[in-house]
Parts: structure tokens; sequence; C-alpha cells
């Protein structure tokens, strides 16, 4: 039988639900982390709904069988994307989620990290300005090893090129070494080690063009 055609398309606000469900199920190091959450939206409201919501916001999602099965999500700028973190999308979840929280509302110790992400106050100068877009990407185990990454890594790159910035990184987990590798296979280097993994990032030829 043949595979399912998988178009990847802009995301669209009403694919906030599938984010939510994507980001759970690769949380744990691109392994289904439904066991270890209490709250099956705590990831989702750190590491995917804010991009997509966010007015500068640039997403896609790789759908098959009109249901998002993937996605990458980014911004262009982190540091304006961090200001708005800070006035609009953290202080409805810091009253919700408020510190510190009891051990017992949450089922691991990667749930009370998500939790106290919440609480981190995020950088208001970026230490990075040669890479100021960031992203995260995930898919699900169905539509892997199928160049998908690749494909919605280039889509990525070649929308925020068109805006002229000049790179985009990411954080990558130390334990998942097929995301590392699938990152430097794309052109992406370490910027700096950290005791949970890596900064990678990965310079981008502006398309832009002059009025």
């Amino acid at each position: 039988m043949a595979q399912e055609k998988i178009i990847i398309r802009q995301a669209i606000l009403q694919d906030l639900p599938y984010l939510y469900e994507i980001s759970l199920k690769t949380a744990d190091s691109g392994a289904d982390a439904r066991a270890l959450f209490n709250d099956p939206y705590a990831v989702g409201q750190y590491y995917a709904a804010p991009y997509l919501i966010y007015p500068e916001g640039i997403c896609f999602v790789a759908e098959q069988e009109f249901l998002p099965r993937g996605y990458i999500v980014s911004v262009p700028n982190t540091a304006a994307f961090n200001r708005w973190m800070e006035e609009v999308w953290l202080p409805p979840l810091r009253r919700r989620y408020p510190q510190p929280f009891p051990p017992a509302k949450s089922r691991s110790e990667e749930e009370r990290r998500i939790l106290a992400c919440f609480h981190e106050t995020l950088p208001a100068i970026d230490p990075w300005p040669e890479y100021p877009a960031e992203l995260h990407i995930n898919l699900l185990p169905e539509i892997q090893r199928r160049n998908l990454g690749r494909a919605l890594m280039e889509t990525l790159c070649a929308a925020l090129s068109r805006q002229g910035v000049p790179g985009v990184r990411l954080g990558v987990g130390a334990r998942n070494a097929g995301g590392i590798a699938f990152y430097r296979k794309v052109g992406f280097i370490t910027l700096r080690k950290e005791a949970w993994g890596f900064v990678m990032g990965k310079r981008l030829q502006s398309s832009a063009h002059a009025d």
C-alpha cells in the first residue's frame, strides 16, 4: 500500500490542539512523554503554543490525512519574543502554577522542570545576536525517517532568510542523539555545551529584497 502523501503548510490557529499533542508525545528526548506529565498541556505551553500565538511567529506543520503529525515553530527575533513572553504569555501561567508547586501535583522531575521554566526570567538581551531566531521541531514516529524533518527545516530557513534573519539556533538535550545528528546534517554547529545538552546554531543566507 502506498504511503499517504504528507504536505507541509503554514500553521494556522486551528492547529493548536495538535501542536500540544505532538509536543507531549515527543517530549522525552523525542519519545512519548505522556506518562511523565500530570498536565498534558504543560510542555506545549512553553515550547509550542506561544510560537504560534506570537504575532511574529513563523510556524509550519507536516500534515498527513488532514491531521498535523509534525511541526516546526520559530520566531525571527528571540529578544523581542522574550519580552512578549514576559509581558503576555507567562504571567497567567505563573499564577496557575505558583511556586513552590506541590510535588504531588506533578508526575516526574521532567514535569517539575517544565513548570519551573514558567517562572524563569527570560533574558532581555540576546546572548547570540548572530543567531537571533530560535526554533523547535518535532515529528511523531509515524512520519519520521521520510525526510520530512529536513523539508520542514528548509521551509523554515527559507522563510527566515526572506526576512533577512542572519541565523537561527535551538537547544537539544544530551540524550537526544538522533536529534543532534540530524541538526548537524542540516548545517547546525555547536555554539555552547550545557549541562543539559547543546545550544546549536546555523547561519542563514539572506534572500531579503530591498524595496
